[in-house]
């Protein structure tokens, strides 16, 4: 798979923009030129969002500005360059398929590609969503996938954020984000934490959200959480672990061997090292690496997201909003038995045309869905986005 990205990387308000593809589907010059082919016009006749020829054409005197430069790279230059300035909002990636307009990007009057927005659990960031959401662009390339940091995770701890710091609060930073981006999305997919974050968004504005809007809750439920058992990881009490850890530290490897000695699994722990980066610019080779997330922030988030109860919007799902619950097999999250009979009863409830509650199981997979069963869930996800409506 190859993409054209852009170097600096190039951004627009702050986010940076990556168009994934395959090379039959790009062609790239000095400035931009694409024709979209026969085969491009037949793959989409049938589709509501058209791909005209017209729209894929752009000529060398289209770019005005000079330091936009295209090139053609391999999946990992692409990868680099998804690396995003944050907006004042949150920081953020904008992953593209071949066939969104390019002009989208720089002329607002035309018609916004649909778009889907990824949110990551509590201890996560935007990264956890890159390389699934670039499968994604590639297998619908007229879709582009909004990846966040959420507030006091990832890229976007720098930006101060007022408390509390709860689930509404973070579902506002990103409907404020959609909203200044001028986009409107189409699906929304959150995992944990994120799920919740996801139905908080249609609970407190119809609009910047689109209707119909599919949401996708990955391995979490509308209420109360239900820690895992014995022998499964917690996360308040990782957060607390993380809390007598020093700010800085001279080896990720002393982080990861601390937290499997305190019982943690060597998966959370590998994925709690991501979080810690160089503190200067000397790279991979410094003698230190700090946190990049706020954790006291984050230990308000949880607990938010403990407290925090959304039945009423599963049980009252508004019109024009389908609610996808996906419970993973193996997950380390207690879906008790009252939970599920609930989700059940609530898709009879929905019964009204455009809107509905469904139900899903991912095999072979526990809580981590995207890394545990990725095809798994691709084709779970698919359904969403191979057909846009108007």
């Amino acid at each position: 798979m190859s993409a054209v990205s852009n170097f600096s990387p190039c951004c627009y308000g702050g986010r940076s923009v990556s168009f994934v593809g395959s090379n039959s589907m790009l062609r790239s010059t000095a400035g931009i030129h694409w024709r979209a082919t026969a085969w491009a016009s037949r793959r989409f006749e049938n589709d509501t969002f058209r791909i005209s020829r017209l729209a894929l054409h752009h000529s060398r005197g289209a770019i005005k500005d000079p330091s936009i430069r295209m090139t053609l790279v391999d999946e990992r230059l692409a990868r680099r360059g998804n690396v995003a300035k944050h907006s004042e909002i949150l920081a953020y990636d904008l992953v593209q398929g071949a066939l969104v307009r390019w002009s989208s990007v720089v002329d607002s009057s035309l018609p916004d590609p649909p778009t889907a927005v990824f949110l990551h659990g509590i201890l996560g960031s935007r990264k956890n969503w890159g390389t699934f959401a670039r499968r994604l662009a590639q297998e619908f390339p007229t879709w582009q996938f909004l990846l966040v940091d959420l507030r006091c995770h990832g890229d976007s701890t720098s930006i101060k954020k007022r408390g509390p710091h709860t689930v509404a609060s973070t579902a506002l930073d990103v409907l404020k984000l959609v909203g200044q981006l001028k986009i409107t999305p189409r699906v929304l997919v959150g995992h944990s934490f994120g799920g919740k974050v996801a139905l908080s968004m249609v609970e407190q504005a119809a609009k910047p959200l689109a209707r119909p809007v599919r949401v996708w809750v990955l391995d979490a439920t509308p209420g109360k959480v239900r820690p895992g058992g014995d022998g499964e990881d917690h996360p308040a009490e990782l957060i607390s672990f993380l809390s007598t850890l020093p700010k800085e530290v001279s080896s990720k490897r002393n982080i990861l061997n601390a937290l499997i000695q305190e019982g943690f699994s060597k998966d959370v722990a590998q994925w709690v090292v991501t979080n810690l980066r160089p503190t200067n610019s000397l790279g991979p080779s410094s003698s230190t690496f700090s946190w990049v997330f706020d954790l006291k922030g984050i230990a308000e988030m949880y607990q938010s997201y403990e407290e925090t109860n959304l039945w009423k919007i599963v049980e009252e799902v508004p019109r024009g909003v389908h609610i996808n619950f996906l419970k993973a097999e193996r997950s380390l999250h207690r879906w008790a038995l009252e939970d599920l009979q609930r989700i059940h009863a609530a898709e009879e409830l929905a019964a009204d045309e455009g809107g509905g509650v469904e139900m899903h199981v991912l095999e072979d997979a526990g809580h981590w869905v995207h890394t545990d069963n990725p095809d798994g869930l691709f084709r779970i996800l698919s359904s969403s986005f191979e057909v846009v409506k108007s």
